[in-house]
């Protein structure tokens, strides 16, 4: 799993009919430091995530491993929006 910040939505009213009633979100990696890293990734949302929020995504086959991804043509999923974020002991990220 990925640590990222979603920063925008993708709208397509014209895809692959396998896709039909996915959300896509617009997340930007971030590093162990909660920093970004520069890459960027279109993701399908699996649990409601929103502009600004910190979550854990998977990329390749391992996005394809969720109930709602199963067996269709994604390469990016959101799994889990993030509350807090720990390391040695010093929370480095708290959700508002």
């Amino acid at each position: 799993m990925l640590m990222g910040k979603v920063v925008g939505t993708v709208v397509s009213t014209r895809k692959d009919e396998h896709l039909g009633g996915l959300r896509f979100l617009v997340v930007r990696e971030l590093d162990g430091e909660l920093k970004e890293t520069g890459g960027m990734v279109v993701a399908v949302d699996s649990v409601g995530a929103g502009t600004g929020e910190v979550v854990l995504y998977a990329q390749g086959s391992a996005a394809r491993q969720t109930y709602l991804s199963h067996e269709r043509p994604v390469d990016a999923i959101i799994m889990a929006i993030v509350d807090e974020f720990e390391v040695g002991g010093e929370k480095l990220y708290v959700k508002e």
